[in-house]
């Protein structure tokens, strides 16, 4: 195994599992399964993540600004979108922890300065269990004061034209022309994936509620599946699909709603008091399909 310098790749095996895995972001860059992608590269500041954590919470803050407990804060804008995006980690490098041939530990700490007013320290563990890769992710609050906290997994799936998806949830968020969710309604017949059902050929970045925590992506042209499963924290889930790029889709689990500063309830977001933590880990088994008879 490399453990590397600060800009190496970090190396993980186990059976048919392969994944690479970096200090900047804590992120995944590439994950094989029997040689066939089912992560790609096609995320973060320079395109080179296939995984990366989103914390202290996923997704904008509209405005770029917030209120808890009576107070004000505001955020600057951390990357090319006009509003603070994603929190700090995915722009961050980590330091590793402990590593071995099948797993990487990552922790990263910062202090609240005027882009973000979150002070916390954080853990990502990358392991490789079975045909299984385990994301684990935790965060806890060092600050003066307690505030709204939340975790996610911004992982890039691997799209074929046969790509297939079942997913089931209860609620679904429209997206405002800012990216920011607009209203709650019934999951629409296009957006129904509770059965396995191709990908649809349109735009899609919208939040869903109500999950199980569940969901399975079939490749039929890799002759693979991925089985996901996200436990905890992470009861919400993001999907991502672009209109000039065909070769990738995102799930995310999240723990929390985008925009959920301005939400109802924080949106699902956690207020945490200083010393207190939020965890979640995420699980993508990996299988092979049966074999089809020919003819």
């Amino acid at each position: 195994m490399n453990q590397g310098r600060a800009g190496d790749d970090i190396e993980l095996r186990h059976g048919d599992l392969s994944v690479r895995v970096s200090r900047r972001g804590a992120a995944v860059t590439a994950a094989t399964y029997r040689g066939m992608p089912f992560l790609v590269a096609a995320g973060g500041p320079e395109g080179a993540m296939a995984n990366f954590a989103m914390v202290p919470f996923g997704n904008r803050v509209e405005g770029n600004t917030m209120s808890f407990a009576g107070r004000d804060y505001g955020f600057q804008p951390n990357a090319s979108d006009p509003l603070y995006l994603h929190g700090d980690g995915w722009l961050s490098l980590w330091q590793l922890e402990d590593a071995s041939a099948e797993h990487a530990q990552f922790c990263f700490s910062r202090s609240a300065d005027r882009v973000s007013p979150y002070a916390y320290l954080t853990r990502q563990e990358i392991r490789l269990a079975g045909d299984a890769l385990v994301l684990r992710l935790s965060v806890e609050n060092r600050g003066e004061a307690a505030l709204p906290f939340g975790l996610g997994q911004h992982p890039f799936f691997a799209r074929t034209p046969k790509t297939r998806l079942a997913i089931a949830a209860d609620r679904y968020w429209s997206e405002r022309p800012d990216h920011l969710p607009e209203m709650p309604g019934p999951v629409p017949g296009y957006f129904d994936f509770r059965s396995e059902t191709l990908l649809p050929q349109r735009w899609m970045n919208n939040a869903f509620e109500g999950w199980n925590g569940r969901a399975v992506i079939t490749w039929p042209e890799l002759g693979i599946r991925a089985a996901l499963e996200a436990d905890g924290a992470l009861d919400r889930f993001m999907l991502y699909m672009p209109v000039n790029r065909s070769d990738f889709f995102c799930l995310e689990p999240m723990s929390h709603l985008p925009n959920g500063h301005h939400l109802p309830d924080f949106g699902g977001l956690t207020p945490l008091a200083p010393g207190e933590a939020l965890a979640g880990t995420v699980t993508i088994l990996m299988s092979t399909l049966p074999v089809q008879p020919k003819g």
